[in-house]
């Protein structure tokens, strides 16, 4: 083998790595109820995560929820999101009154929640609940 066929069996190999590591990741989808319910019956691990666009806090928590949610063992957690200005009616369902609020569940059973939290360590805790 040459140096030029080592080098595109490595960017192969490195391309199908990517593609498995990216396919590993959490499943990320706007509240619907329905959805929920099924996630719930199947005993998915489930992540609400309670945001509103101008919220600090929120935008805080996104980057850590993504980079947290592409590793394996969250492959098969469901979050959804729920916007805080708009869907008053999940916040009643779930009794949530604030705006970065996280909360997890393990089937349909509540598990674990947070207000306000900003550390990678703190949301992957609370993310491991629902496991």
């Amino acid at each position: 083998m040459t140096f030029k066929d080592l080098a595109r069996a490595a960017l192969a190999l490195t391309i199908v790595v990517l593609m498995t590591v990216g396919g590993a990741a959490a499943e990320r989808k706007t509240f619907d109820e329905k959805a929920f319910i099924a996630a719930q019956a199947e005993g998915k691990p489930i992540l609400i995560d309670i945001t509103a666009s101008w919220c600090p806090t929120c935008q805080a928590q996104k980057p850590i929820i993504q980079k947290l949610s592409a590793e394996p063992q969250y492959k098969d957690m469901t979050i959804f999101d729920v916007d805080f200005d708009t869907r008053k009616d999940v916040l009643r369902m779930l009794g949530a009154q604030a705006q970065s609020t996280l909360i997890v569940f393990k089937g349909n059973k509540e598990t674990g929640r947070s207000v306000g939290a900003t550390s990678e360590s703190a949301i992957d805790s609370l993310m491991r609940k629902a496991l």
